[in-house]
């Protein structure tokens, strides 16, 4: 491995369809257990009821306490894990290499052939995924930091792993964020494969929020991509020339998790700035409204904006953390060893203090939130095939955890 528009106009935050909402008004409704804060909205002559409301997260601490068994350590800062059918499991390190670890918890020398990375602050190898038929084709998708003119940019890129995972061969980049920039922070990069497709969730690489709003621009996007990279002839933005055609949804500040539920559809979680993380419910085309709303502050304590919470056009939040958890990794829960009242639960990992959320659901609502702590800075979480939940922990000693069952 090597190391290494659409204008956005915030003078429209005021457009004329709102309802002003005092602080007063935004009081919390608490229910089951969650507060729904109702949205504050910019004002200027005729007002229009806003009626989503968002839940903020009241979370719990768990019931019980859980155990967690350390399986590998000695991970330089691992970022995403993915499951070999033969037991071993497959990570990367934002440091730039791909692991393979076994059982016991030995660790690999680093795989080959890797292309170039730019590895520094966030990035470097980013997500790792495997094609549904990997037993038979081999093939790996991962995302990472490119180098190129102009700067970095995020990526993404197959290639075939050999069979005792040493070696990665017929490498081939899928995917380039347009532009690249000269920055080292939200890439994103996290992946979600769908029958037929790739998404590929991005971050507003820190100085270029303003380019989330802009549909020219791949900043701030999920992404949809067949498997060979091609853009699919339904994307929403495909007939739209001023638009890149990759795009699915737009408006996001640094996505971190991505998970598809039993019904197909997407789940994404992002950063806020000081408080306002966010899980959404990613729709073709919709526009989630960074950074022209938000539920929380700028570092420092100003205004994100106008210091809205919602607008015309722009979608809510089904769940926002404030202050901010840091959300990371996100899966879904199948059959599982640990109880049938997790199945269907969303888990979500936290960076900043170091737990699993354990969301429980009712439709598209999360009506629970309990905290299953680690102790560690949680990067990513993952089902097993065998029911088993996994950790990677973010660190330079980073560790491999599984969750054990009562």
């Amino acid at each position: 491995m090597s190391i290494l528009k659409q204008p956005f106009a915030p003078a429209r935050l005021a457009l004329p369809v709102l309802l002003a909402l005092s602080a007063a008004a935004c009081a919390e409704n608490v229910s089951d257990g969650l507060a729904e804060a109702a949205p504050q909205t910019a004002s200027a002559g005729a007002v229009q009821t806003v009626l989503t409301t968002a839940t903020r997260a009241q979370p719990q601490e768990a019931a019980q306490q859980w155990r967690w068994q350390t399986v590998a350590t000695g991970l330089n800062h691992p970022w995403g894990l993915a499951f070999l059918p033969d037991g071993r499991f497959l990570i990367s390190e934002r440091s730039g290499d791909l692991r393979v670890v076994d059982a016991q918890g030995r660790i690999s020398a680093p795989v080959t052939g890797l292309p170039k990375i730019d590895v520094g602050g966030q990035g470097g190898l980013l997500d790792v995924a495997l094609d549904e038929n990997f037993a038979d084709n081999g093939r790996v998708y991962f995302c990472f930091s490119e180098p190129g003119s102009g700067g970095n940019s995020t990526a993404l890129a197959e290639g075939i792993l050999s069979p005792e995972g040493g070696r990665l061969s017929q490498v081939k980049t899928l995917f380039s964020q347009a532009p690249k920039v000269r920055s080292n922070r939200h890439f994103g990069c996290r992946i979600a494969l769908a029958p037929g497709y790739i998404y590929l969730g991005m971050g507003d690489r820190g100085s270029r929020s303003e380019e989330a709003q802009n549909l020219g621009s791949h900043i701030g996007k999920i992404v949809r991509l067949s498997r060979n990279g091609s853009v699919p002839a339904d994307n929403p933005f495909v007939q739209q020339s001023s638009a890149r055609g990759e795009i699915w949804s737009y408006g996001h500040r640094n996505i971190q998790g991505m998970a598809l539920d039993a019904q197909g559809r997407l789940w994404a979680s992002e950063h806020g700035a000081q408080g306002g993380d966010e899980i959404n419910l990613i729709a073709a085309g919709k526009n989630y409204g960074w950074p022209v709303i938000a539920y929380g502050k700028d570092y420092g304590g100003g205004q994100i904006g106008a210091g809205i919470t919602a607008q015309a056009g722009m979608e809510q939040p089904l769940y926002y953390w404030d202050p901010s958890m840091a959300p990371s990794g996100m899966a879904f829960v199948g059959s599982n060893p640990y109880g049938s009242d997790w199945r269907g639960n969303l888990l979500a990992g936290s960076l900043k203090f170091g737990y699993v959320a354990r969301l429980t659901l009712d439709g598209e609502r999360v009506v629970r939130e309990e905290k299953i702590n680690v102790g560690e800075r949680v990067r990513d979480v993952r089902q097993a095939p065998d029911g088993f939940i996994y950790i990677v922990s973010d660190s330079s000693n980073g560790k491999l955890m599984k969750l054990l069952p009562r």
